[in-house]
Parts: C-alpha cells; sequence; structure tokens
C-alpha cells in the first residue's frame, strides 16, 4: 500500500491521482482516498473530482448534496461522523447520504452518537473515543480491502 498527501487544491488532488496511477507498482483501478476533518473533506473532493477513483473514507469532512456534485461521484463512500458534531451534524450526514442513495450511488455512513468531531484524533484527549475510533478503523480497513482488492 502507498500513501501521497496532497494540497487541498483540485488541481493537487488530481496531479496526485496522476502521479499514483503512473507508478509502475500501482494498479491504477485500486487507487483511492481517505481523509480526517479537512482532509476528509479532501477525500470527498477526489471523489467528486476524480471520476476513476475506486474508493473513498469521509472521517467527519465536509459534505455537499448539490446533485451535480453527487451525479461526479462514481466511488463507494464510506463515512464516519460524530453524533455530538456541530459543524458537520448528524442532519448534514443524513442529507448526504439521502443525497447519495436518491442518485444510485454506494454510501455507508455511520454516526456514532456520543462521539464530536475529530473522535478519532488521539492527541485530543477531549474528544477522542478510543471505542469509537477501533470500531471506524475497523470499518475503514474492511471497506478498504473489500473495494480496493478486486
Amino acid at each position: 500500500m502507498r500513501g501521497l498527501a496532497p494540497d487541498r487544491t483540485t488541481r493537487d488532488l488530481k496531479g496526485a491521482y496522476d502521479f499514483l496511477s503512473s507508478q509502475l507498482n500501482v494498479k491504477k483501478d485500486r487507487i483511492g482516498s481517505i481523509g480526517w476533518c479537512m482532509g476528509g473533506g479532501v477525500s470527498l473532493d477526489a471523489a467528486i473530482n476524480i471520476p476513476t477513483l475506486a474508493a473513498a473514507v469521509i472521517n467527519y469532512g465536509h459534505l455537499v448534496t448539490d446533485p451535480a456534485e453527487i451525479k461526479q461521484i462514481q466511488a463507494p463512500i464510506l463515512g464516519s461522523f460524530g453524533g455530538q458534531d456541530r459543524g458537520i451534524t448528524p442532519d448534514d450526514v443524513k442529507k448526504f447520504q439521502q443525497a447519495m442513495e436518491q442518485a444510485g450511488k454506494k454510501i455507508d455512513v455511520k454516526i456514532y452518537p456520543d462521539a464530536g468531531h475529530g473522535f478519532e484524533n488521539s492527541t485530543n484527549k477531549q474528544a477522542y473515543r478510543a471505542e469509537d475510533t477501533a470500531d471506524a478503523w475497523q470499518r475503514t480497513t474492511t471497506f478498504l480491502a473489500a473495494t480496493l482488492k478486486k
């Protein structure tokens, strides 16, 4: 498994994807994205702007409901969110999930009822939730194994 951390701009996301897909040791049809917080939003941005992306994981990152943006998403999406998050609320998550499902897109989201924003960040002692983090990581590895190992 290889990793690359691009900047947030669409050009940089596409450039990172193009770089990875040009590598001889990378299978072009098995490139995915993952991110937390701002990076979760970047992962979604990659899914919107790179139609050949194979999978995207969003951990409490920004969401969209615009049908034009949703239509562009071809990758299956996995999302983990906090039920106590005041920035990306459970209502926001449900609207995103509904928009994705209405467009016939593959999506699997889980809202952890007692978790807030950043619940997977072990350096944030107030927000960190070890059990929820372990579950979210298990869901992530299972999802990526299933979507990227064809």
